[in-house]
């Protein structure tokens, strides 16, 4: 056995405590699929599928550490994509955050709680999620763990990285609640 598949085996439950997985509900014509997985594998999966989305896309984003909200409305994927990209090592770092994409037919909502929410009108978002090597349960794991939104602290750096893809997306300050 070489010194990196030992390193591979020794590292791998510190980095994924469990297989990746999701479960599928749905009613009234409208499935919901809720996937868990860690941080950053989760905004990753969020950036990933984001790609199936329509070309415009509406976004919103909800910053539970501040009450500050920002959206915006038919905007172009390639753009939304490359904003979300940048986002993905201060989310997955502190969380706190919603951000949600969705057209007509699909939603795809990343929660503060940091777990990946899919709202659709089919069912294909369940084939490409098992093409990813996600496990399908029929009911998700207890949580481990659950921030308390009131609790969070502000966070300077992903402060400013909310404020800095906003402005790349000319998107709407909603008023602080």
């Amino acid at each position: 056995m070489s010194e990196l598949s030992a390193f591979e085996q020794a590292e791998a439950p510190r980095f994924r405590t469990g297989l990746d997985w999701f479960v599928i509900s749905s009613a009234q014509d409208v499935t919901c699929i809720r996937i868990g997985a860690t941080a950053e594998r989760v905004v990753d999966m969020l950036h990933a599928l984001s790609v199936y989305l329509d070309p415009a896309v509406d976004l919103h984003i909800d910053d539970a550490r501040t009450g500050r909200r920002w959206q915006g409305t038919l905007l172009p994927l390639p753009e939304v994509r490359e904003t979300v990209g940048r986002l993905r090592l201060p989310l997955a770092a502190y969380g706190g955050v919603e951000v949600s994409l969705f057209t007509d037919s699909d939603q795809l909502t990343l929660t503060p709680e940091m777990q990946l929410v899919i709202y659709a009108r089919t069912d294909r978002w369940a084939f490409l999620l098992d093409g990813m090597g996600l496990l399908e349960r029929t009911t998700a794991p207890a949580p481990s763990w659950v921030p308390q939104r009131g609790a969070l602290r502000a966070e300077p750096q992903l402060e400013q990285a909310l404020e800095a893809a906003a402005e790349r997306l000319d998107l709407i300050a909603e008023p602080h609640p």
